[in-house]
């Protein structure tokens, strides 16, 4: 790790602690050359994960479109948003450890039913009703058909 003050490669670990958000872990560092400290933020490297939509363009992976999404789902319905925040970061880890860098739309809207499922029937039924794009009232009682039969 290359010192901020010297420029110095060479330093030694003085401190590790994991940070607040549990995603990395910082450390204090002292430079052999200077004797100076410094913190540097260790993190897992990911790699990008590209949607692909039912049209077939491509768009980065965005979790806020999970989370607004869901959001929209509860309206007028009581959630904890941190149960939703829990859901979104469950599916991110998901794709990432699948180690495919490309997901259909299809596939992540399924994942998200499949979480509210237990969540909130109100809820899923609202999801499902955006994603599977029903056209008339028919399609949406079998919808709610099936998911009173898996119940």
């Amino acid at each position: 790790m290359k010192c901020p003050f010297c420029g110095d490669q060479e330093s030694k670990v003085v401190d590790s602690r994991h940070s607040e958000d549990g995603v990395s872990i910082r450390r204090r560092r002292e430079c052999m050359r200077c004797l100076r400290r410094f913190t540097t933020y260790e993190v897992v490297e990911t790699l990008p994960i590209i949607v692909v939509k039912r049209n077939g363009s491509r768009q980065p992976f965005d979790r806020n479109k999970i989370l607004n999404s869901m959001i929209r789902a509860f309206d007028k319905r009581r959630v904890d948003v941190n149960d939703l925040d829990r859901i979104t970061t469950e599916i991110e880890q998901t794709i990432q450890n699948t180690l495919e860098r490309e997901i259909s739309s299809d596939k992540l809207g399924e994942m998200v039913m499949e979480r509210l499922k237990p969540l909130d029937e109100v809820a899923y039924i609202r999801f499902a009703s955006i994603y599977h794009q029903f056209q008339d009232a028919n399609s949406f009682m079998r919808e709610i058909s099936k998911y009173l039969e898996e119940k």
